[in-house]
């Protein structure tokens, strides 16, 4: 029958050409849709999406040099010094106490021109012969305490040196062993050098400062301590020695207080006394 055979090549060519067109139309679309997703973008380009934040990029963003850190520790140069700072010498310091007749056992006794309720013990810093502070006391009226505080506070503060400086009991009231030791002291119950008037020590208001470096000088230049010989001559300058006009005699002067460096006929070098000889 060959009116059939025509129709049945013809349909049959038509089916290839549609299937073909069919894989031509899927092969194309693959094609594409693989394009999208295996082509990169270019380099240094953002995405479609939210900006970057990956960690190389965080860590290169740069800080500015000026920001301070919260928490940073401030530069060395600002820091505290970790070394601490030298310490000085003991500030001046002072005492004034009230006296009790045993503390008085050798330069009080029944009879003396003041009570022992008239006397005070100051005890004080001053500095020594060997370059350093030590404490000292004086056994004073109470009427002058704020004088004897006031100058040795001075004696301190310029390291005027002080030998020695204890209550004249520590040599049993002996006035000549005390001076022998170059000891600084102010009360004691005895007549004044050569009379039978009551000193100014034994009313408190005295102080005999270096005995030994400022000696008792008699009229005819004499001296009867003889470790204090070498000092006996004015001017001198070595330590603990008091000079006419110098800083000490003005700070006693200052407050009303004689020296006995003024003396005309013996000289007292060691001597300071309020209201008289």
């Amino acid at each position: 029958m060959p009116t059939t055979r025509p129709a049945v090549r013809a349909r049959a060519t038509g089916a290839i050409r549609v299937r073909a067109a069919v894989a031509v139309a899927a092969g194309c679309l693959l094609a594409a849709s693989c394009g999208v997703s295996d082509a990169p973008p270019p380099s240094g380009s953002p995405t479609s999406g939210s900006p970057s934040t990956t960690p190389e990029r965080v860590a290169a963003t740069p800080t500015p040099a000026s920001s301070a850190t919260p928490g940073e520790s401030a530069p060395a140069s600002e820091s505290p010094s970790a070394s601490p700072s030298p310490t000085g010498p003991p500030e001046f310091s002072a005492k004034v106490s009230k006296v009790t007749r045993d503390q008085l056992p050798y330069s009080w006794r029944p009879g003396c021109p003041v009570p022992v309720s008239d006397l005070r013990m100051v005890t004080m810093t001053h500095w020594g012969f060997d370059d350093k502070p030590h404490t000292g006391r004086l056994v004073v009226n109470k009427s002058v305490t704020d004088d004897v505080v006031t100058v040795f506070k001075r004696l301190y503060g310029w390291r005027w040196p002080i030998y020695k400086m204890v209550p004249v009991d520590a040599y049993k009231g002996d006035d000549f062993a005390s001076i022998d030791a170059g000891n600084t002291s102010a009360f004691n119950c005895r007549a004044a050098t050569g009379s039978s008037s009551w000193s100014r020590h034994a009313y408190g208001k005295a102080i005999d400062l270096n005995p030994r470096e400022n000696p008792y000088v008699y009229a005819n230049g004499s001296v009867a301590h003889k470790n204090a010989r070498q000092f006996a001559k004015r001017p001198l300058d070595k330590p603990g020695v008091i000079n006419p006009g110098d800083k000490v005699v003005k700070a006693f002067q200052q407050l009303g207080w004689e020296w006995g460096g003024y003396w005309s006929g013996p000289k007292d070098l060691q001597h300071f006394s309020k209201g008289g000889g």
